[in-house]
């Protein structure tokens, strides 16, 4: 059997991110090029026949091992990982999952010459003590939930392969992502996926935080562009090896409510407060994003208004 060459392997593509970047890439380089893999198959129709899909556990490197014999792979974007709230139920099983996960798959490139490697970091790297209005690039990092603690040793680790090694790790930290093709995934942002889905489903939405608890968030389309941007760009151009902020807008559950009450004015908001709202008291309001903006271009297509827009628009489609 002949390898497929110059392959592009997503680890963990059934998850909000993963779907969507998937697909995108099989726009770029084909649908045999890009082999989508998970812990299960896709419930999504689209993803699962659009091109290849391989059963992967980053917890068994045999199954990579395997992957080697079928595929020669170019770029691998890993993208497993347990979020923030879903964490804390099984904190020893986060850490394991996302860092055991991380160095399997960077043994995994070395071993096989992959070109570039996509790791995606969040804003759960800061903490309590971080600058929270405009985060800086370099700042302090004291984060407080196992995602967080996990992805700020990831950003060094990946800094420690690309300075000891010479693998081409590239890093971005996301704020909260917003999407309507994947439920959310257990994060401290997710009322802000969910809101739009009941919007239409019942016409109001109980939040698990505060009415003015701001954090950054980004429409997924931004996400997408911003990972794509940044995997392309020259080497050169990536002067940041452990990880980009990464910002397109803030707001707080109680913006968005009016945000969506313009298409919907009967639409109503209540807040009843849980454990996520301690998490969300820890991280910052806003980022400072210039590294990436001045390295390689980075710059947001969308803000709030923009954002619900689009995703009542693409969310009524897919209901009706």
């Amino acid at each position: 059997m002949t390898k497929k060459t110059n392959a592009v392997l997503v680890i963990g593509a059934c998850g909000q991110l993963g779907s969507e970047l998937t697909l995108e890439l099989r726009k770029l380089y084909g649908d045999a090029h890009v082999v989508a893999a998970d812990i299960q198959y896709p419930k999504q129709a689209e993803l699962r026949e659009s091109g290849p899909f391989e059963i992967v556990d980053v917890l068994t490197p045999q199954h990579l091992s395997e992957l080697a014999t079928r595929y020669k792979f170019k770029q691998i974007y890993h993208l497993a990982a347990i979020l923030s709230a879903t964490g804390e139920k099984n904190p020893k099983f986060a850490w394991r999952l996302n860092m055991d996960g991380l160095f399997n798959v960077l043994d995994f490139a070395l071993e096989q010459k992959v070109e570039r490697v996509y790791w995606p970091s969040s804003i759960a790297v800061f903490g309590p003590n971080t600058p929270r209005q405009n985060t800086p690039q370099d700042t302090i990092m004291d984060p407080n939930t196992v995602y967080g603690i996990s992805k700020q040793a990831g950003e060094r680790w990946c800094e420690y392969y690309f300075n000891k090694y010479g693998l081409d790790v590239r890093s971005l930290r996301y704020p909260g992502l917003i999407g309507y093709k994947a439920l959310p995934g257990g994060g401290t942002t997710d009322y802000a996926v969910d809101i739009y889905h009941q919007a239409l489903a019942t016409g109001t939405y109980k939040c698990f935080l505060s009415e003015h608890t701001r954090l950054p968030m980004m429409y997924m389309p931004d996400a997408i562009k911003a990972t794509l941007d940044l995997m392309h760009a020259p080497a050169e151009q990536v002067k940041v090896r452990s990880s980009y902020n990464l910002a397109a807008m803030s707001f707080t559950p109680q913006e968005i409510a009016t945000s969506i009450q313009r298409h919907y004015p009967s639409f109503a908001i209540t807040y009843d407060p849980d454990s996520r709202q301690q998490i969300a008291d820890s991280w910052p309001q806003s980022i400072d994003d210039l590294a990436a903006r001045q390295d390689w271009g980075w710059r947001p297509q969308y803000d709030l208004d923009t954002m619900t827009d689009d995703m009542l628009l693409h969310l009524k489609r897919i209901n009706n």
